[in-house]
């Protein structure tokens, strides 16, 4: 043996609020249907994606910064309420899990 440890090659991305890389898996794929972000946790949804992490903070980065705009290449400002709405929620379950 080559005493070498063998990892597997995690994709990253890059959280468009904070900016920061992570492993694909910890950050939120967002979607635009229509003039809205809509969350796609599963990643399978159509079209051009964009990753944020799943936090308020960094949602507010985004939509400060009109990140989501340019990253999804959208011809106007995009309606994030739906997508709010998912991150407090996930938020208010991951803290009420011990």
């Amino acid at each position: 043996m080559s005493g070498r440890t063998h990892t597997r090659a995690r994709p990253e991305r890059t959280c468009v609020g904070c900016r920061k890389r992570a492993a694909k898996n910890d950050l939120l794929r967002i979607v635009m249907i229509e003039d809205a972000c809509v969350p796609d946790p599963r990643g399978t949804l159509p079209g051009r994606g964009a990753y944020v992490h799943p936090a308020p903070v960094c949602l507010d980065q985004a939509v400060r910064r009109r990140a989501f705009t340019r990253a999804l290449r959208a011809p106007r400002a995009l309606d994030t309420n739906a997508l709010r709405r998912y991150v407090e929620q996930t938020t208010v379950a991951e803290q009420a899990t011990p």
